[in-house]
């Protein structure tokens, strides 16, 4: 059996590897203090500075979740279908600066936040930021601002408020009473929800079809030349990105909810 060698440094994704993390909790724990920075160059840690710091990762995740932090606008999505509200990206800067929601870290120069702490803010407390920013308009909503409680796509949305007759102001706006009645009909919520699926496994079969196409003109290029019926072979860059969009493209069919029938 051959002998292992010792390794003698860890790049991040080794580092996250050790110490059972995803790169974003690796980022995380580093920009709290958590973690030991590299302490060779080109950001790598010494083997003995990794193995030392090998506990913490329980402590990393203990602390900041196993999901992924949010931007703005999806911190936003999440706390309109929770509260039932138009929750807005300004709102999310208001919750931070009363001190009510904390920033975890940032991506390309925007802050994120943990869901969990979303999920914990206290529900009048978004309330309050939502009626301050609204005033006169606090109990109606804008189709966006619909689309944004419901999650739903907004060509659903019109149709079904076609289909409900719901009614609208002389500015186009939705009682919020009437958007969150359709959020509470548990029939409506599971209908909408089979259809977006639908229409996602659609998207991604679409895209799998394509990726086939690229893959099967690039068979017929490598053919043309082994045939010398061409003289310049094909480029293999293209091909190996297609296969590897294609994997990713099966996994996430793969993965997809089934249809209910």
């Amino acid at each position: 059996m051959p002998a292992q060698t010792a390794r003698s440094y860890y790049s991040a994704n080794q580092f996250a590897g050790l110490l059972g993390l995803a790169r974003w909790q690796l980022r995380v724990g580093l920009e709290h203090g958590l973690l030991p920075g590299p302490d060779l160059d080109a950001d790598r840690w010494s083997a003995g500075l990794a193995e030392g710091a090998r506990g913490r990762g329980e402590e990393i995740i203990a602390r900041f979740g196993v999901e992924p932090p949010v931007g703005s606008a999806r911190a936003a999505a999440r706390l309109a279908a929770r509260v039932g509200l138009d929750v807005e990206r300004p709102d999310i800067e208001v919750l931070v600066a009363r001190g009510d929601l904390g920033v975890i870290s940032s991506f390309r120069g925007h802050p994120v936040y943990l869901l969990r702490d979303l999920d914990l803010l206290d529900s009048d407390v978004v309330r309050q930021v939502v009626t301050a920013r609204k005033g006169p308009l606090t109990d109606t909503v804008d189709t966006a601002g619909a689309v944004t409680i419901l999650g739903w796509p907004r060509k659903t949305f019109d149709r079904i408020a076609a289909e409900r007759d719901l009614a609208a102001d002389r500015l186009g706006r939705y009682a919020l009473s009437d958007v969150q009645a359709l959020q509470a009909d548990e029939d409506l919520v599971h209908q909408v929800a089979e259809e977006k699926r639908r229409l996602a496994r659609a998207r991604t079969r679409r895209s799998e079809i394509h990726i086939e196409d690229v893959v099967r003109a690039w068979v017929l290029r490598c053919s043309a030349y082994v045939d010398r019926d061409t003289d310049q072979p094909p480029d293999i860059a293209p091909l190996g990105r297609a296969i590897r969009a294609l994997r990713t493209v099966r996994a996430e069919i793969a993965s997809q909810e089934p249809i209910s029938p």
